[in-house]
């Protein structure tokens, strides 16, 4: 089971420290679902062992008006327990935002698509979009929508948000040093 997912802007989370620095939060975007895991035979630990999100999210292309730009990031989860509501979530920084919208805040009005597929075993398990009418949009071909790594999509241990929250969120894998 998997709901549509969603867009917020977030402000950068201030932390106490003895000797601070003056510094005004600034607006991360967020895009977010919250998905439940089912697996047949389930396994005794009740927990998918690893599962896969992948983003897609279309944003305005600032150079070309009426084309747009889609982002893509994979996220690997570990230890997603079965049958309750977990969330996953990507990113876009502050820097991003400004590069796309020339504005320091309110990133959600790059925001033309996102959607997500769940993948276990290689296999796409579910997947779901913001808007009605476009599911799979990501995998459709399009004159309008190109792909680009110029701005990347962040997962939530890439972001100062990643000691928050730490309950509602799947696990990520962490990275192995190589």
């Amino acid at each position: 089971m998997t709901e549509k997912p969603k867009s917020e802007d977030v402000v950068s989370p201030e932390f106490g420290v003895m000797k601070g620095k003056p510094v005004k939060g600034r607006d991360w975007l967020e895009v977010e679902a919250r998905i439940k895991v089912d697996m047949a035979p389930e396994p005794k630990s009740k927990t998918c062992d690893s599962l896969t999100v992948k983003w897609y999210v279309a944003v305005d292309n600032p150079e070309k008006v009426g084309t747009y730009l889609k982002l893509t990031k994979e996220i690997e989860y570990v230890n997603v327990p079965l049958k309750e509501d977990v969330y996953c979530s990507a990113y876009i920084s502050p820097a991003s935002i400004r590069r796309l919208t020339g504005f320091e805040r309110s990133g959600k009005r790059a925001i033309k698509l996102i959607g997500f597929e769940v993948i276990i075993d290689g296999k796409v398990v579910a997947s779901a979009a913001d808007k009605p009418g476009k599911e799979n949009w990501w995998s459709a071909a399009s004159s309008v929508i190109a792909d680009t790594t110029a701005v990347p999509l962040l997962n939530k241990m890439e972001t100062p948000f990643a000691s928050l929250w730490w309950d509602r969120y799947a696990e990520i894998k962490a990275k192995t040093s190589p």
